[in-house]
């Protein structure tokens, strides 16, 4: 649930490469305001802001990162 998180945190989350869909990694990420919504938060990855919805899998460790990621793409 994205209510846990808050601006500063930092959280990892599985990028897929946008030239090569079937290539994922996994990718800190920090937890801002939105610049649109400083009421809601968004993720801050490689200079872009993404909205922090339900539809994205966010772990709070690397370790739980690479654990899912294991899982589902191993």
């Amino acid at each position: 649930m994205h209510n846990d998180y808050n601006a500063g945190d930092i959280v990892y989350i599985f990028y897929r490469n946008p030239h090569i869909q079937d290539v994922a990694n996994i990718q800190e990420a920090a937890v801002v305001n939105s610049p649109d919504n400083p009421n809601e938060l968004a993720l801050f990855l490689f200079e872009t802001y993404y909205p922090l919805t339900n539809d994205l899998v966010v772990f709070a460790s690397e370790m739980d990162a690479e654990q899912a990621y294991h899982q589902y793409f191993h």
